[in-house]
């Protein structure tokens, strides 16, 4: 059951909502597996790579479980010096989608900031418990910071983020650089991201059954992923970036959530925490969206909106 009280959805967005399919089945391993069939069409070289703007290459790298595939991409034009990197960290709940996965949503900032995009293939759960994302995530940034001449980057201008699952992982790899003393992040962007597997907030009660990805959904996601765990104390802040009590020495952050996402609690509150901390972040909570609203409905104005206030940051922080 819904709670009693939520903000209402964003017109555009609540039609969106109104006219698409709903099942209301228990979202387990099944659905998992029917979801990424289904998303596979877009999410693939072919389908992601049809503008004449962007050229791309295809790498492969060892990692803790094998091979990690890497995705580079970068504006065809010449480049007037060292690039920014952007290290993308697609989402889906951890449990579906690739480095493909709405990375065309990455295509500007390529092209407007002149740098240089890597998209990062990590193994999904529920076959591959946490911490294997994580791990996965991390060996990515390290590669890129050791290959940084190769590649034409500034190995200061590591600019790392993702949206939902993709923003969790970017804030538990962030932890996991400052902890290890590994390679630098420049910033942190941080869209809706996946934090807390409590999943008790206000939020995730209010939209536990409305919504394009609900409460009730998240709960079963962080099941998968945690193998039994979930809740418990042995859950690490790696996987759950919620659980840590010092971001302390994180970098630069932006943080933009919908008012009626389920994640919208714990990401207001983990950019209390970077405040509380030290720590330069900026917050945007946008009234009426709900989860993935800026790639689902891009034409809706709150979703032009977030866009462009992410592009801005962007822009502002490279200055």
């Amino acid at each position: 059951m819904s709670f009693s009280k939520a903000p209402p959805f964003d017109p555009a967005l609540d039609a969106f909502l109104a006219s698409s399919p709903k099942d209301s089945s228990p979202y387990d391993h099944a659905r998992v597996l029917e979801g990424r069939k289904a998303i596979a069409p877009i999410c693939n070289s072919a389908a992601v790579f049809t503008d004449s703007e962007i050229i791309h290459e295809e790498v492969t790298i060892p990692g803790p479980g094998g091979e990690i595939s890497l995705t580079i991409l970068r504006p065809v034009r010449a480049a007037g010096g060292l690039r920014p990197v952007f290290y993308s960290i697609h989402g889906g709940a951890l449990v579906l989608g690739n480095r493909y996965f709405f990375l065309s949503k990455t295509f500007p900032i390529a092209k407007e900031l002149d740098a240089v995009v890597i998209s990062v293939e990590y193994r999904l759960a529920p076959e591959f418990p946490a911490p294997a994302q994580v791990e996965d995530c991390y060996t990515g940034l390290e590669w890129i910071f050791q290959n940084a001449s190769k590649l034409g980057i500034n190995p200061e201008r590591i600019i790392v983020g993702g949206s939902s699952a993709g923003g969790g992982l970017a804030a538990g790899v962030a932890l996991l650089t400052r902890d290890k003393k590994g390679p630098p992040i420049f910033a942190l962007k941080l869209t809706y991201p996946m934090l807390d597997d409590r999943c008790t907030s206000t939020s995730m009660k209010q939209y536990d059954s409305d919504g394009w990805y609900i409460g009730a959904q998240n709960i079963a996601c962080w099941n998968m992923v945690l193998a039994g765990t979930r809740g418990s104390e042995k859950v690490s802040m790696y996987v759950a970036p919620s659980r840590a009590e010092d971001l302390s020495g994180l970098p630069p952050s932006f943080i933009s959530v919908g008012a009626g996402d389920p994640f919208r609690d714990e990401d207001v509150a983990f950019a209390s925490k970077l405040w509380e901390c030290g720590v330069n972040a900026e917050l945007h909570v946008w009234p009426g969206a709900w989860h993935g609203f800026d790639v689902l409905v891009p034409t809706a104005e709150v979703s032009i909106a977030a866009v462009k206030t992410e592009m801005e940051w962007l822009k502002r922080i490279l200055k």
